[in-house]
């Protein structure tokens, strides 16, 4: 019997640790959890967590697009910053947390942006205009995704 199994699990849990049953998670480190019992469905959301990033990094009024990546983009060595001029102005772009929030997003929730972010993350410790450029465009297919 499940009950069983989760009384028992509870025991043994509150013996070694102090706990507190506060009955059905609905988030658990930013995440919804989305249940219907009565379809034998569970979901898991980060609808909320989605749009405080597009907030955060300024893409509130940017327009949705349908794809993580354009068809047949390429991101290389080649198109980070050659000057001192272009470093300092990458600089100050949020490159490395947009890609981090991004990665975050990747792993509890949205497999269908990890060609995409895993891509960005290859030039984190030079990124050019181009692959800023790119994680704007993954921001933009969260934001008309992001129920």
């Amino acid at each position: 019997n499940d009950m069983d199994l989760i009384v028992a699990t509870q025991k043994w849990l509150s013996s070694t640790f102090e706990m507190k049953d506060m009955g059905e998670a609905s988030y658990v480190l930013g995440v919804k959890i989305i249940r219907d019992r009565s379809k034998r469905f569970l979901g898991l959301s980060q609808e909320t967590y989605i749009k405080k990033i597009i907030e955060r990094f300024r893409m509130h009024n940017s327009k949705p697009v349908d794809t993580p990546m354009e068809k047949g983009s390429t991101l290389s060595l080649d198109q980070c910053p050659k000057n001192n001029e272009e470093k300092i102005r990458m600089s100050k772009v949020p490159y490395a947390a947009a890609v981090g929030s991004l990665m975050y997003a990747m792993m509890c929730t949205r497999p269908d942006i990890c060609y995409a972010v895993g891509m960005v993350s290859r030039y984190q410790s030079n990124p050019g205009e181009a692959h800023w450029i790119a994680v704007k465009r993954i921001l933009r297919y969260l934001r008309g995704t992001a129920d």
